[in-house]
């Protein structure tokens, strides 16, 4: 007998009494549809480069940003995240880096609307799928802003069919994901260390003064006893109690082990305190709360949602709390007439403490990971309890004899993040608004016109107190601050699409289209200091200096477009489009740009010589090329000067703080793009392999102008970039049992990088810093000094040109003098060969387990958190060290190359600027695990649900890379400047769904 069913594949079975029959999807049938610009496109049709991700892989991770989602997910992206407040995104880069000054960042697309919002405001649980548009076939048509690639990110819809309720909860706990590095934590071993370098400098200063040997060591000996705990070289704090009469650290360098941790001075006690441990919030609750109606009925399709997320911070006064609402409606009114709307509202609160990144002194993340494991945390009173204020407040040790206890200390005085923790307040709040409205005529068969208008809105406010009680800021009676943004955009469309086929072979898809796009943004701000109220963040709450701010921008995109794809027999395919995009941002002279594509692609498996061939279910060869543009040189009015005005006596004094350009113009990106996409053995391995060549052209900068000038720099057109590599995304059923199966993905993308041109005054090299860009080279070098190890007294050294009078290097030596030292562009592995990502799917019978990585091999990065701490003390009192310092030269271990440790001018040369701090950037992260029950169909039938699921979810649960506490994730060629650490969540929950 035969059975099918529509969209499945036809089976034949043999008549029994009883017979289960499990029917198969129909591939050929129900073909993979992308969402792609301006509409789908089936994959085997497609002609560009493109990736989706599904909502099954979004929900499995824990975000409050959907960018976080792509890390190692899609060939060809990269992803980096500098910073791990709740709430904050992913830095996306599409194909490599493209620009010096302009924005590398994807255009994100919305439901087919630029989106310019944060992205943290879509709830994960409405987005039906990610697609990421790599090559000019597949987002030409968003010319305007389309260079860096594009995101489509697609929300969920109804269908028709009995209306259908699901309730997803999930409860969890965030945690630090990567460790600190790995420090100094022993008080005793930090000053027996930092014994080594008093003692080593003044042995030397004696020995230059005439001391024999013996006599400069009784010197050097008593001489760093006597400074080890003072401001004098030392940390300023003394927490151990030495009896009298003897010294602290003995001749062999070792604490005296008579000395005990803990010191009184008789008003305060003083003993140290782990700084992270203390100020990492480790009670925090994750929990979230989604709730999502479906269904349609007679020509109306519906989707509801609300969503509740509260993200809690590793650190006091951390956290993202949002709630979201969207509704999405689709009426055939007519047989010929569509209409629907897409709205979502968004609320969240972002509790993000001020100054977690650089070095500031309110950086937990800072000053807890560099400060010396020597110093208290909290005020201690004689007895050694911890103290309290008048009002019940912990009181913190500041560092500062004149506001807390009897030392100063020499690392960050004055300040005490633990403090400014519990009593700054840094708050944003924001009301987002995102609807679009759209109609559907169908005029005759094929042809259709759809008008859609899209409104966008966010309202933010913010507001910062710093604390009257302590800190920097108490003699001023604390700082107030309030700020108010709103962002305002409208979108509207207007596309025109004809599909025909004819004579049975022939298929023909034409779009033409006009989109008009309109941002503005406005901005106020103020600030006093002298509060009445410590609690209120309210400028009327303050009396003094007041100051406040406001701005207010406009940019617009005009563009038109179109389309068309043609196929013969679905087997020879071929795409061009073409939009011409203006811009606000430059001059009317230069303000329109003219984008295009074409591609084509061959399916081969269709041919008759290929017939035989069954185990090849889709054989594809593709090829596009074409050219988008980059607008967003991050100034609106790019063509104007700019000023500042401010009073001058009185009177109106005019400040050229920007110098324009009119002949600024598009920098523009030519995509070629060759590939093929299979798939095998009954659809069992699927894959797509990829060679790229992304040429970025006119691209935007800002040239360095000296400042005799009156400006320093000035926006330009110049030279070009090549970004060039090879994409491979392979997908496999490994298993396909009846109970169990297996599959399994991976994705690799290699990449290049060369400057072909820069601007003709630069005489085809640029040094920025410690950096330097040279034509014929690749784009990320570094431009510092090589570091030449050790001399014989354990002197660091580094490599010196030595030139004839002609300039002609002739040798090559090496110099104790860092300044002198020559700097070379090392930069031909600075970024990674290869990254990617690769995971694996479990399935027995109602059990699913999936587990995925991310990595990235062969780069390197500049590690300056390992730099800071391998100083030599006098350029870090009171700083930690690394471990490795204890590596340090003496004349019992010279098999090093970590540098004599000594507190001198010579010694604090020790972390200079050089390839010493080079670091390999390989890593491998295990991103995503992912595991669940379902229960079966027998009980939940009977409790009138159509489906349970109890699962468990873990983000970031591992890293490795070259060095403990190094997280390359978190910049491309140097580590991140002490900001926030990234998150590590686990959390179970349970879906319902009736």
């Amino acid at each position: 007998m035969q059975i099918s069913y529509i969209g499945m594949q036809t089976q034949e079975v043999t008549i029994k009494p009883n017979v289960k029959i499990i029917m198969k999807s129909d591939s050929e049938m129900l073909e993979e549809v992308m969402v792609v610009a301006y509409g789908t496109a089936k994959k085997s049709a497609f002609t560009g480069s493109a990736s989706t991700i599904k909502s099954e892989k979004i929900a499995a991770v824990q975000t409050s940003n959907v960018t976080d989602a792509l890390a190692g997910q899609v060939a060809g992206v990269q992803v980096t995240k500098s910073n791990g407040q709740p709430g904050s995104g992913s830095s996306v880069r599409i194909r490599g880096i493209g620009s010096f000054s302009a924005s590398n960042t994807p255009l994100y697309v919305v439901d087919g609307i630029p989106y310019d919002g944060d992205i943290a405001a879509i709830n994960t649980q409405d987005i039906e799928s990610m697609t990421v548009l790599k090559d000019a076939a597949a987002n030409a048509l968003y010319g305007a802003r389309g260079a860096n690639g594009v995101v489509i990110i697609t929300t969920k819809k109804g269908t028709t069919g009995e209306a259908r309720i699901t309730l997803d909860a999930k409860w969890g706990t965030n945690r630090r994901a990567v460790p600190q590095y790995e420090m100094i934590k022993s008080p005793s071993t930090y000053y027996e260390t930092m014994y080594r370098g008093l003692y080593n400098a003044s042995y030397d200063s004696a020995v230059r003064g005439g001391s024999t040997p013996e006599q400069a060591a009784t010197s050097a000996h008593a001489s760093a006893n006597a400074n080890i705990f003072t401001g004098e070289g030392g940390v300023g704090y003394q927490v151990y109690t030495v009896p009298d009469g003897q010294y602290f650290i003995g001749r062999n360098g070792r604490v005296n082990p008579n000395a005990t941790l803990g010191y009184s001075d008789g008003q305060y006690f003083y003993t140290p305190d782990n700084w992270t441990d203390e100020l990492l919030d480790d009670s925090n609750l994750r929990q979230e709360y989604n709730l999502t109606m479906s269904g349609g009925k007679d020509g109306l399709t519906y989707y509801a949602s609300l969503g509740y997320l509260d993200d809690s911070g590793i650190i006091p006064g951390s956290a993202f709390t949002r709630y979201s609402a969207r509704l999405k409606t689709d009426y055939q009114m007519k047989k010929w007439l569509k209409v629907g709307m897409n709205a979502s509202f968004t609320h969240y609160d972002s509790q993000a403490p001020g100054e977690q990144e650089g070095l500031s002194s309110g950086n937990m993340f800072y000053v807890a990971d560099m400060i010396a494991p020597v110093y208290p945390l909290y005020m201690r009173d004689a007895s050694g309890n911890i103290m309290k204020d008048n009002y019940g407040r912990t009181r913190y040790d500041y560092g500062d004899s004149k506001t807390s206890t009897n030392f100063d200390r020499e690392f960050m005085s004055q300040s005490n993040p633990g403090s400014a923790l519990q009593l700054d307040k840094s708050n944003y709040a924001a009301n987002i608004f995102n609807g679009q409205f759209y109609g559907e005529i169908e005029f005759l068969e094929g042809l259709k016109g759809r008008a859609s208008l899209s409104y966008f809105v966010n309202d933010t406010r913010g507001s910062d107190l710093v604390n009257p009680f302590y800190g920097q800021y108490a003699e001023l009676g604390g700082v107030v601050g309030v700020s108010h943004s709103r962002t305002t955009a409208i979108n509207s469309q207007y596309l025109l699409t004809y599909k025909k086929s004819f004579a049975h072979d022939h298929n023909l898809d034409v779009l033409a289209g006009y989109e008009f796009y309109k941002l503005k943004a406005q901005s106020l701000s103020g600030s006093k200091y002298n509060l009445y109220n410590p609690f209120i963040t309210e400028l009327n709450n303050a009396i003094n200096n007041p100051s406040t701010s406001s701005s207010a921008g406009t940019y617009a995109t005009i563009g038109y477009l179109a389309r068309i794809q043609y196929d013969y027999q679905e087997k020879y395919f071929a795409s061009a489009s073409f939009r011409r995009d203006a811009s606000s941002r430059f001059h009317k002279d230069n303000r329109w740009g003219n984008f295009w594509s074409v591609g084509a692609s061959w399916v081969m498996n269709k041919e008759e010589f290929m017939s035989d061939l069954t185990w090849i279910n889709l054989l594809k060869v593709k090829a596009s090329y074409g050219v988008q543009g980059n607008d967003n040189i991050l100034n609106d009015y790019a063509y104007v000067d700019q000023y500042s005005l401010s009073n001058d006596n009185d009177n109106q004094s005019l400040v050229l703080g920007y110098k324009a350009n009119k002949d600024l113009t598009w920098e523009s990106s030519h995509n070629f793009n060759i590939g093929i996409d299979f798939e095998l053995f009954d659809r069992r391995l699927n894959g797509t392999v990829e060679y790229f060549n992304r040429q970025t052209e006119d691209m935007l900068y800002y040239k360095p102008i000296p400042s005799s000038m009156g400006y320093s720099r000035v926006p330009m057109n110049m030279g070009s970039v090549r970004n060039n590599g090879l994409e491979i995304d392979m997908n496999g059923i490994i298993i396909d049992g009846k109970d169990f199966s297996w599959s399994a993905n991976v994705n690799a993308t290699f990449l290049k990088n060369k400057i072909l041109k820069l601007h003709p005054d630069l005489n085809g090299e640029w040094i920025s810093g410690t950096y330097i860009y040279r034509e014929g080279e690749p784009m990320y070098q570094f431009y510092i000094r090589k570091y030449a190890g050790l001399n014989e007294t354990g002197d660091a050294t580094w490599y010196k040109d030595v030139k004839d009078e002609a300039g002609n290097v002739v040798d090559v030596t090496t110099t104790t003098d860092w300044s002198s030292a020559t700097r070379y562009a090392q930069g031909g592995n600075i970024m990674p060969k290869v990254y990617g990502g690769f995971g694996t799917q479990f399935k027995y019978k109602g059990i699913d387990l999936s587990v995925t990585f991310s990595y990235q091999l062969g780069g390197h990065l500049y590690d300056s958190r390992y730099a800071s701490l391998m100083h030599n003390g006098t350029s870090g009192v009171g700083q930690n060290w690394h471990r490795d310092i204890l590596k340090a030269w003496t004349p019992e271990n010279t098999n090093t190359d970590v540098p004599r440790l000594v507190y001198t001018a010579q010694g604090s040369l020790a972390t200079a600027t050089s390839d010493r701090f080079v670091t390999s950037s390989n890593y491998l992260s295990l991103q995503n695990i992912s595991i669940g029950y379902t229960l079966p169909k027998s009980w939940t039938r009977n409790l009138l649900m159509e489906s349970v699921r109890i699962y468990g979810v873990a983000d970031n649960l591992a890293l490795w890379s070259k060095r403990k506490g190094l997280d390359p994730r978190m910049g491309l060629m140097t580590t991140n400047d002490y900001t926030y650490s990234l998150i590590r969540s686990i959390s179970g929950g349970i879906t319902v769904t009736f």
